[in-house]
């Protein structure tokens, strides 16, 4: 048994923070079987159903510790916002011309 444990991404469509500092334990997906008889695909792997939240990432690595699990932590990538002003926006020494 393996686990990912990492950070959500936060949602695009909210602008608020809340929860963002949340872990999960998730396990990799399995292969789906194909039912011959109506063609749907489903498993019987219910490990790919669940996912363990946690308030710190020491937790979450306390919990698979603890239950023998195997895993890896994965950081979520951060990036520095670039500063510019809005009259960037309009300057001669712009990079790309405006296309309309």
């Amino acid at each position: 048994m393996f686990a990912l444990i990492h950070q959500p991404a936060p949602n695009a469509m909210q602008s608020g923070s809340h929860g963002y500092d949340k872990w999960t334990i998730e396990f990799p997906k399995g292969r789906a079987s194909t039912d011959p008889l109506t063609g749907t695909s489903g498993s019987s792997d219910m490990l790919r159903e669940l996912n363990l939240n946690f308030e710190s990432k020491a937790a979450a690595i306390a919990y698979a510790k603890s239950n023998g699990i195997a895993y890896q932590v994965l950081e979520r990538a951060t990036h520095k916002p670039v500063g510019r002003s809005y009259g960037d926006n309009f300057s001669y020494e712009r990079k790309f011309p405006w296309t309309h």
